[in-house]
């Protein structure tokens, strides 16, 4: 098994390329080698300058490699096309200009469904017409993604979007081809939503081409989710956990991926706030890169 474990820029609080809060991006590269991980992912678009010479010379001095990139976009709101394409192209040049190999696909967080974050039951559904256009709108980044840019594209189900429990999933993943979309796997949103990554690990590993590796603290996602709490809220509350310390099978993951032949990348990311007194991004990665080695991830 040729597992290689890196980590990504929402790690250290960074959502959104222009927050005021953010870290500088040359930071995040110094610590998260520090950490001891020899890849990152590009955060959202923006965040690390669009000049791949020096982002290049950035990773070098650090020894690092580009992982890939997340397009974080309203894909259900079809009046934001524009936004949604120019990100996915922004990236995928970013992607293509450091040999880096995953995009990303990600709906963003929706009003209509953030009260709804890990309550299947309770969720407004799309009717079949949306449905259809905002599938469709995965799956034209998908091919661009694939065909244009030469990428490994995967989907990745995310509280509080349209795209968050598994049967949403599924049933996208049953519409849009495999040989242009595939599965990124986050193992802690899929535990927000109500449902057992493991289980899920067992019946699509093969279309799996990328993990995010997220643990979930199972007393602050009963609170939240009992209280409507808010997904940035949420973060702010520690729902995302150091790994190990959730209701992930973590050991369970590992041996599913080596059984199932997996190589690549598998990306620690635990999104916090950088601005509360306790948060330690640093200190985190470290400790979420220990555990990794303590169940056999080198």
């Amino acid at each position: 098994m040729t597992i290689r474990i890196g980590n990504a820029p929402c790690s250290w609080g960074v959502e959104f390329a222009g927050d005021p809060r953010n870290p500088g991006w040359r930071d995040v590269l110094r610590e998260n080698a520090e950490a001891g991980y020899t890849g990152i992912e590009l955060g959202p678009v923006g965040f690390m300058p669009e000049d791949p010479p020096q982002v290049a010379e950035a990773l070098d001095e650090h020894g690092l490699e580009l992982i890939g990139g997340v397009v974080f976009r309203p894909f259900h709101d079809a009046g934001a096309w524009d936004e949604v394409l120019d990100a996915s192209v922004r990236t995928c040049q970013a992607l293509t200009a450091h040999g880096a190999q995953h995009l990303v696909l990600i709906d963003s967080i929706s009003p209509r469904r953030a009260p709804t974050a890990g309550r299947a039951e309770a969720a407004e559904q799309m009717d079949s017409a949306e449905w259809s256009a905002y599938r469709d709108r995965i799956a034209h980044v998908a091919k661009m993604g694939a065909e244009e840019y030469g990428l490994t594209v995967g989907i990745h189900a995310h509280a509080a979007g349209f795209m968050d429990f598994e049967p949403e999933l599924e049933r996208l993943l049953s519409e849009v081809d495999e040989s242009i979309l595939k599965i990124c796997f986050d193992t802690g949103h899929h535990s927000y939503a109500g449902f057992d990554p493991v289980a899920f690990m067992e019946r699509h590993l093969p279309r799996i081409s990328y993990m995010h590796f997220k643990d979930i603290d199972p007393v602050v996602k009963a609170d939240v989710i009992a209280k409507r709490t808010g997904f940035y809220d949420a973060c702010g509350q520690g729902i995302f956990c150091n790994l190990g310390d959730g209701d992930v099978d973590f050991p369970r993951v590992r041996q599913l991926l080596e059984e199932g032949g997996f190589t690549g990348w598998c990306t620690v990311e635990q999104d916090c706030d950088p601005t509360l007194p306790d948060t330690d991004p640093l200190g985190d990665a470290k400790l979420n890169r220990a555990y990794l080695r303590s169940i056999g991830f080198e």
